[in-house]
């Protein structure tokens, strides 16, 4: 997908789902790791995430761009914007978008599983499981996944 047919799709869901236009520039960044997609205050441009649509599909990356949506006209309407504000939490609720990304799997992800709790640990190293033990309740480890 090209920076313009993101251009084009942020305007169909804004339109549709929001009812204002989006009239700022859209675009993917590639150098977006952990998130999904931001917007930037002072240009009120939207930089979306392309991992998330080649992982998750075109569904859920709607969802990401509808959350990336809320900031932007928040901010336009001077309400509140942020992530801990009412306005965000209830305009995210009305449109259907998400309020928090999935995580993307790496291939260096190493997955470890607390015997005791269940916790699921993802890490980038390898951890040994003779010396460490879960953080939250002092059980075992093991390994579940090798990437």
């Amino acid at each position: 997908m090209t920076d313009e047919q993101l251009q084009q799709w942020m305007e169909r869901v804004s339109e549709v789902f929001f009812g204002h236009p989006f009239v700022h520039q859209a675009r993917f960044n590639k150098r977006l790791q952990t998130t999904g997609g931001r917007y930037l205050l002072a240009t009120h441009a939207i930089e979306m995430n392309h991992k998330y649509l080649d992982a998750y599909g075109e569904e859920y990356f709607e969802k990401i761009m509808k959350h990336e949506l809320c900031h932007y006209h928040l901010h336009l309407q001077g309400k509140g914007y942020q992530h801990r504000d009412v306005d965000f939490k209830t305009m995210l609720r009305a449109v259907g978008g998400t309020r928090f990304c999935k995580r993307i799997e790496t291939a260096n992800d190493h997955q470890y599983e607390c015997q005791t709790c269940h916790f699921i640990y993802h890490r980038k190293k390898q951890l040994n499981v003779v010396k460490y033990v879960c953080g939250k309740c002092k059980g075992r480890l093991k390994k579940i996944t090798d990437k």
